[in-house]
């Protein structure tokens, strides 16, 4: 899976509005400086989440964005879906076609299992995952996710 830059910046900007207490309006300018962002790129990535219905704008001299929901209400697929979206397997099996029309393996392909339950896992990963777990230390979030996922987790 790759994870593309508004994915990334697009959850930054997030959990930004996150960290603030429920309910107060945080400015694009803030967001962009605690990010190193430009202000038109914040104010795209939050009008896409915006389009998703995650969070909203306030007008005026003291408006900005804030989120729709508490952070325990929106979980990581809802995010990566606003963003960008996750790829399925027909979208994968397109993409890879060599120099055909078409994949040359659609009808008997070892492989399209293998991206079936990536994307299936990866999808119930994220679909359990909440903004508020995100908004501890990394060690306590490693732990958490370690746990919730089952795997062992390796240091970076």
């Amino acid at each position: 899976m790759k994870i593309t830059a508004q994915e990334e910046y697009g959850l930054r900007c997030l959990l930004q509005l996150a960290r603030s207490e429920h309910g107060k309006v945080v400015s694009v300018k803030e967001i962009a400086a605690k990010e190193g962002l430009s202000r038109a790129y914040v104010e795209k990535l939050l009008r896409l989440l915006a389009k998703s219905d995650l969070v909203h704008s306030v007008r005026g001299i003291n408006g900005g964005y804030v989120l729709n929901r508490q952070p325990y209400q929106i979980n990581m697929a809802e995010v990566v879906r606003a963003l960008g979206g996750m790829p399925v397997v027909e979208q994968i099996c397109d993409d890879h076609t060599g120099t055909q029309a078409s994949c040359m393996h659609v009808d008997n392909c070892g492989l399209r299992s293998v991206w079936s339950n990536l994307t299936q896992y990866m999808d119930q990963f994220l679909e359990a995952t909440f903004l508020s777990s995100l908004l501890h230390d990394e060690a306590e979030v490693a732990q958490q996710i370690s746990r919730q996922s089952g795997i062992e987790r390796h240091e970076v």
